[in-house]
């Protein structure tokens, strides 16, 4: 293997390792063992409550004011490994502190969870930026799908297992579900470190940008000047702020749309880990297809699929159907993303490449907002869950008309 390809992979690798914690921790398990188990005796809407607001929206939050500022100093001062290597830290012992939280401490258990969600969260603008340190403009898409596809592939992994061991203790040797649920997010923990080993050791820390300019919260508006120059990006950003509105909708409203519909909780575990193991040969299957495409019309795809579903969603009836959705969403969900992140990095200037990055992932925690908004109003005002789906058809089509307007000419012609 080439010193170029071995950077590749282990840059890719860090994807496969964190990912466990968004399977098993955030989408999966803790919330389940935080309402049966953390918050036993807890009124379920008050949980329901807290579990969103601190355990959610608050690290999402704090990421958000965070993340452009650090990337300008993660510029500036090479920083970008020993800042994600501190939130991968972070995040790993936090979740393996949820191993000591007993029965009805749900104040500790949303405290280790929150923390967790901001070492997972505040680390992916770093492990982003890197891309463009290991990857020429023209091995971006392949390699962003690589990582995607190695994320989906392990993360969906640890889940089957943890999965495995909450329904059968038994035969681990464990008291009952809640026990096996602790060693799961130790699991998650130790998955998460180990498989970051091979991104520190082996890929270098980029140059290190000029240093003159803000360095505190006046960063954010040094980024926004700077985006404002560029028309492509700030074009793109737009774009990508609706369309990745509504693809994480889907996710994070699926399991709730399926409870909705009347649908078995087994079915819909079932429906999550197809996702997983369905985007994990479309993802790198989608850097091909950018190969051959251009990564802009492999983003049309993905997000046509999208439109597809949502319309298909005013029907939907039995769980076949729901598992249909599902395949259909995990053949193009790492495809947008993937795609959206090699795009972002062909448009952007290599050397700021930390505060752009950081610029991106704020706009992705804030665009967590609107999308769950309009599906539980329309839910709330139609009463019909449908239709709440169907409703951000308008996402994907508003998405899709902006980023028709960022032209690859003016970025130099690298980013169609």
């Amino acid at each position: 293997m080439t010193p170029e390809k071995k950077q590749q992979w282990s840059w890719a690798f860090y994807d496969w390792a964190n990912s466990a914690f968004a399977t098993t921790v955030l989408v999966g398990l803790f919330p389940i063992l935080f309402n049966k188990y953390y918050a036993a005796g807890v009124d379920p809407g008050t949980a329901t409550f807290y579990l969103g607001a601190f355990g959610n929206s608050l690290p999402s939050f704090i990421v958000m004011l965070m993340a452009p500022w650090l990337g300008v100093i993660a510029d500036r001062r090479g920083l970008k490994k020993r800042f994600l290597l501190i939130f991968t830290v972070l995040g790993a012992m936090a979740t393996a502190g949820l191993m000591f939280v007993g029965e009805g401490q749900w104040q500790w258990a949303i405290v280790l969870f929150a923390i967790g969600g901001i070492g997972f969260f505040g680390g992916l603008g770093f492990n982003d930026a890197l891309l463009v340190s290991v990857a020429k403009p023209a091995d971006q898409d392949r390699v962003s799908a690589l990582g995607y596809g190695l994320g989906y592939l392990g993360g969906g992994l640890l889940f089957l297992f943890n999965v495995t061991m909450v329904t059968k203790p038994e035969l681990f040797g464990f008291d009952g579900a809640a026990e096996a649920g602790k060693w799961a997010f130790v699991s998650v923990a130790v998955w998460w470190l180990v498989f970051s080993i091979p991104m520190f050791r082996n890929v270098p820390e980029p140059a290190v940008q000029a240093s003159d300019g803000a360095m505190g919260w006046g960063a954010l508006w040094t980024t926004v000047k700077l985006i404002g120059r560029h028309k492509p990006v700030y074009m793109f950003l737009f774009a990508y702020w609706l369309y990745i509105d509504a693809v994480g909708t889907v996710a994070n409203m699926a399991v709730d749309f399926g409870i909705k519909l009347g649908f078995a909780s087994d079915a819909l575990i079932k429906a999550l880990l197809i996702v997983q193991f369905v985007s994990f040969p479309a993802a790198i299957a989608f850097g091909a297809i950018a190969g051959r495409i251009g990564a802009k019309r492999g983003i049309y795809l993905g997000l046509s699929v999208y439109i597809g579903v949502t319309i298909w969603a005013l029907q939907m009836q039995t769980e076949s159907d729901f598992y249909l959705m599902a395949s259909a969403v995990g053949l193009v969900q790492g495809g947008v993303q993937s795609l959206s992140r090699s795009y972002f990095a062909r448009l952007i200037p290599k050397e700021s490449a930390g505060q752009f990055f950081g610029f991106y992932n704020m706009l992705g925690k804030f665009a967590a907002v609107l999308g769950p908004l309009v599906v539980g109003a329309t839910a709330a005002i139609t009463g019909n869950p449908r239709l709440a789906i169907f409703a951000l058809v308008f996402f994907f089509i508003a998405g899709m008309v902006l980023l028709s307007r960022v032209q690859p000419e003016q970025a130099g012609g690298s980013a169609s």
